[in-house]
């Protein structure tokens, strides 16, 4: 199945905002997307949640499935913590939000875009049938641990090995030689026979670490950066236990992945 060319946009100031919930779901806060939108003034902002969730209602859509009402505390004065209302958002609340906000912000035309080409995206994946869907998140994955080696040797990282252990350990449990015993797959095609959520809670692990590692300028040298690895690797484990999820190294192993990409072309 081709994938459709899709326009770029900034990204950046989006991506470095969004956050994820215990159970792995992504969100934006309202109060830091305020600014970048270029909006000074809550109340001004408001005004566009409100015309955004009005939009919402609208579309049929129920607004508390994209708009979740929060509280923070904040410190004001002479340390005196108050509560501020917040929203967190999904990505469809964004998009409705930057399409009601004021077109005469420049942000307000490239967060249209942003949100409008990150939903299409998703649109996309979803028509993509399990293999396909094997086959993108698989170069996902082969992308972000560019990403992530990159950063860590800039950290100082000299033993990947030792880096990239650490990760599965964290993630699986075990190492990554006894995960490839244990599944029966042989020394480096773990991942090629990964089926698309083993290779998903993979990815979070990769990106994760290498936005924490690139973030976190104390982390220098081979057992700091192996250990933020491993952290990551646990947090995500935990969070597939608390959601009830299947553990990766319970996973059974699928058709190698270089196969079905063969598979694929031959199809085209």
């Amino acid at each position: 199945m081709s994938t459709p060319n899709l326009p770029t946009a900034p990204t950046k100031e989006f991506e470095a905002i969004k956050k994820y919930t215990q159970n792995n779901i992504e969100f934006w806060s309202a109060r830091e997307l305020m600014p970048i939108l270029e909006y000074s003034r809550w109340e001004n902002f408001e005004e566009v949640i409100k015309k955004a969730q009005k939009a919402c209602l609208n579309s049929g859509q129920i607004v508390e499935n994209h708009f979740r009402n929060v509280t923070k505390m904040t410190i004001v004065g002479e340390n005196t913590p108050v509560g501020i209302q917040d929203w967190e958002l999904d990505r469809y609340a964004c998009y409705l939000i930057a399409q009601n906000g004021d077109p005469r912000k420049s942000k307000i035309a490239l967060a249209q875009s942003y949100f409008a080409i990150q939903s299409r995206r998703q649109e996309i994946f979803d028509q993509l049938n399990h293999e396909e869907k094997r086959a993108f998140i698989r170069n996902e994955v082969t992308d972000q641990n560019k990403k992530l080696f990159s950063t860590a040797k800039n950290a100082g990282v000299t033993n990947f090995g030792f880096f990239n252990d650490a990760g599965y350990r964290g993630l699986y449990n075990h190492p990554l030689s006894e995960v490839e015993n244990m599944k029966g797959v042989k020394k480096g095609e773990l991942l090629d026979r990964a089926g698309p959520t083993e290779l998903a809670a993979n990815l979070f692990r990769i990106t994760q670490t290498e936005e924490i590692i690139n973030k976190d300028k104390t982390i220098i040298g081979n057992i700091r950066a192996a250990n933020t690895h491993l952290t990551v690797g646990r947090k995500v484990r935990k969070t597939i236990e608390e959601i009830g999820g299947v553990l990766p190294e319970n996973i059974p192993p699928e058709k190698n992945i270089k196969l079905i990409k063969s598979d694929l072309k031959k199809l085209k």
